[in-house]
């Protein structure tokens, strides 16, 4: 029968030659936008047959079948959906300009993704990517089965079929694939492809694949099969089987494998869900060979549609906070359709260790990363997604020993979503545990710590460090341990930029023990005894701001050191020691933000201190006195250390650390080498020297 010529509508033709003539590396979409379609016309034939079961008399069965054919270099995608009248075909594929032409065109001069495509309608021509020609053959039930055929040159042709075998319904594409794509002939590629982009679609996707199978034939039946090519089956009696030689031989059947066997599992109901579906999934999303630690599988419906089921794995993975780790974690879906699985805007980054799927019944199919952005589904998604999450946590917090192994694993994570997430910062504290002054070996809780307080205790005191055996003998909590309050140990580096945003719990202030302006709750006696002390100590407070210069803001009396003669305090809204050593550390850090954020120090002097109440003595008698200024900056030293400063001049510390021992062995400096290589020190008398040892 002729063939009828039609000219593709001119944006479309323009469509096709940007598709041609410009290199895509991801080429590999076009199976997904076909087999989506294909979907499509089943879901239409489906729900026709809602209402006239008659419909699929034509062909009862629903699949969609891949048939790649290497001789030829043709693959073909076959599906039993609604097919295309010889109208459809005419105004589908070609006539019509669909409105998402022009904007698609627009979107890739901008720099837009190929994958992009299927948002705009014309899925369809991305078979171009990999195909010189396609043919389409449809059969719709109201009309012949026909030919559509381009090679994309303008133009498209329609014939009646008279050829091809009859249909019965759906519509089969064929694409010639050109010479440099043969790869999507192959199997593994194929399967490859609908595992990644197609697996959750609800209809079988079938591969015709070829088996070899052995196959048991008589001697001279051998030459039979060999010169006629012909697969012969012998149907004989026992006997003659037995009198007859048997020779193997290999035969190829092609048989129709299904791709998709595993079901979207959360188009199911939760409780009809075994644990074991549950892992067997988990690990064929992540490739994890581990079980999780929890699940949570749900739907939201209302004016938002779309189902999740989020994974907590039992393990955090070793690169959870490399910069350049692609966030393969959560995969969206859209009516079962894989879209993506890198979109940042889908779960916040502290929840990075999430695994699972979101399939969205709202989402425009294929949706483009610059519409994602501004997609308002989106952020409601996200919303519920991180809502979902905090519930998860929530029941694994029931279980002790899990929710242990869940904070070793991901508690920094639940650190940064505080520094990070203001609204569920409340909810994110609750999680939060801490080995304390009164916790012993487990860590505890805020709420318990709260539930813990005495009366007249009104804040929750934290210190933090480098390690717990650093804070647990420092001299900042000596006070607070006498009076009974308890004190949390916060030892991981990001915990300081956690607390800098979690200011109070429970309607609880957080208050860092080794800042200034500690008020610790006192009763009027021992205010009226620290003012005193206050008052007794101002000549030697000034005197040692005077030797110590502008290494220190002032020089005040301590009310948090019971035992310890001084420590370094730093001010209320800079920089810790432990912040500073940390940011002290960072590879890239900007040098000038240290000078304005590092803070002015306070020394904090104990005067119930032996070596203070000495030296207050010493300042009395003589202001002058050289052993008090050497003696201050040895102790200035001390106090850097054990209020975990670091020692800028460790030489001039080392020195006077030697000059101690010596003193302590009675060895003369006469005796050692010339004064030049000793200790820059201002006492060189012996009589200084005697002084320095009755201090000691």
């Amino acid at each position: 029968m002729s063939s009828e010529t039609f000219s593709f509508q001119a944006e479309i033709s323009q469509l096709m030659s940007l598709i041609i003539n410009t290199f895509y590396s991801n080429k590999e979409v076009f199976l997904r936008e076909l087999v989506s379609n294909a979907s499509d016309a089943l879901d239409k034939i489906r729900y026709e047959a809602l209402t006239d079961p008659s419909k699929l008399d034509s062909e009862k069965e629903l699949y969609i079948r891949i048939t790649p054919d290497r001789e030829n270099n043709i693959l073909s995608i076959r599906d039993t959906g609604i097919g295309m009248t010889k109208a459809d075909l005419v105004n589908n594929l070609g006539t019509i300009a669909k409105s998402g032409t022009k904007a698609f065109m627009e979107a890739l001069s901008s720099g837009a993704d190929i994958s992009m495509i299927g948002q705009f309608g014309v899925g369809f021509y991305s078979a171009y990517l990999v195909a010189e020609r396609v043919q389409v053959i449809s059969k719709h039930n109201d009309d012949e089965q026909y030919i559509w055929e381009s090679a994309a040159g303008g133009s498209f042709t329609i014939t009646r079929d008279t050829v091809n075998p009859s249909l019965g319904r759906g519509t089969e594409m064929r694409l010639f694939m050109k010479e440099d794509q043969l790869e999507y002939l192959e199997e593994k590629k194929i399967k490859e492809i609908i595992k990644k982009h197609s697996e959750f679609i609800g209809y079988p996707i079938q591969l015709a694949v070829e088996k070899e199978t052995e196959k048991e034939v008589e001697d001279d039946e051998e030459e039979e099969v060999k010169e006629d090519g012909a697969k012969i089956e012998e149907i004989e009696d026992e006997e003659d089987k037995k009198d007859k030689k048997k020779k193997t031989i290999k035969e190829k059947t092609v048989e129709n494998e299904e791709l998709n066997k595993t079901k979207p599992l959360w188009t199911r109901n939760p409780e009809d869900i075994t644990n074991e579906e549950y892992a067997t999934f988990y690990k064929s999303l992540t490739n994890d060979w581990g079980d999780h630690m929890a699940v949570k599988h749900f739907a939201i419906e209302g004016q938002l549609e779309f189902r999740a089921i989020l994974f907590v794995p039992g393990r955090a993975p070793f690169d959870m906070f490399e910069t350049k780790k692609k966030r393969n974690n959560i995969k969206l879906y859209v009516r079962r359709v894989f879209i993506m699985d890198d979109c940042e805007d889908l779960i916040p980054e502290w929840l990075n260790f999430i695994k699972g799927i979101v399939d969205s019944e709202d989402l425009p199919l294929n949706i483009s990363r610059e519409m994602l952005q501004q997609n308002k589904i989106l952020k409601v998604i996200r919303k519920n997604l991180v809502k979902k999450c905090l519930e998860m946590f929530a029941e694994i917090a029931e279980d002790k020993e899990n929710f242990n192994k869940f904070y070793e694993a991901f508690s920094k994570n639940i650190k940064l979503g505080i520094h990070e997430d203001s609204q569920n910062r409340a909810k994110l504290a609750d999680l939060l545990r801490y080995h304390s002054t009164k916790s012993s070996d487990e860590m505890t809780s805020l709420k318990d710590y709260v539930t813990r307080m005495p009366e007249k205790q009104k804040n929750i005191y934290y210190i933090t460090g480098e390690s717990r055996t650093a804070v647990e003998n420092s001299p900042f909590i000596e006070v607070l341990k006498k009076k009974g309050f308890e004190v949390l140990f916060m030892v991981d580096p990001i915990d300081e930029y956690a607390v800098t945003q979690l200011k109070e719990f429970d309607g609880k202030k957080l208050v860092s023990v080794t800042k200034e302006g500690l008020e610790l709750e006192e009763d009027e006696d021992e205010k009226a005894t620290r003012e005193s002390e206050e008052k007794s100590y101002e000549v030697l407070c000034a005197q040692i701001k005077e030797i110590l210069g502008d290494k220190v803001e002032k020089v005040l009396i301590s009310n948090r050191i019971s035992e310890s003669p001084c420590v370094l305090v730093t001010g209320a809204f800079g920089w810790s020691s432990n912040m500073e050593r940390i940011m002290k550390a960072q590879a890239l850090r900007d040098s000038s933000m240290s000078s304005y954020m590092a803070s002015k120090k306070s020394l904090e002097l104990n005067p119930n201190n032996s070596i203070i109440k000495t030296l207050k003595a010493k300042v009395e008698a003589d202001k002058n006195d050289k052993t008090v200024k050497d003696l201050t900056l040895l102790m200035y030293d001390v106090a850097l250390v054990v209020s975990g400063f670091s020692i800028e001049k460790t030489d001039t510390f080392a020195d006077r650390i030697h000059r101690m021992i010596k003193l302590g062995l009675a060895i003369d400096d006469d005796e050692e080498e010339s004064a030049s290589d000793m200790p820059a020190l201002e006492a060189e008398d012996v009589v200084e020297a005697s002084e320095m040892e009755e201090v000691d």
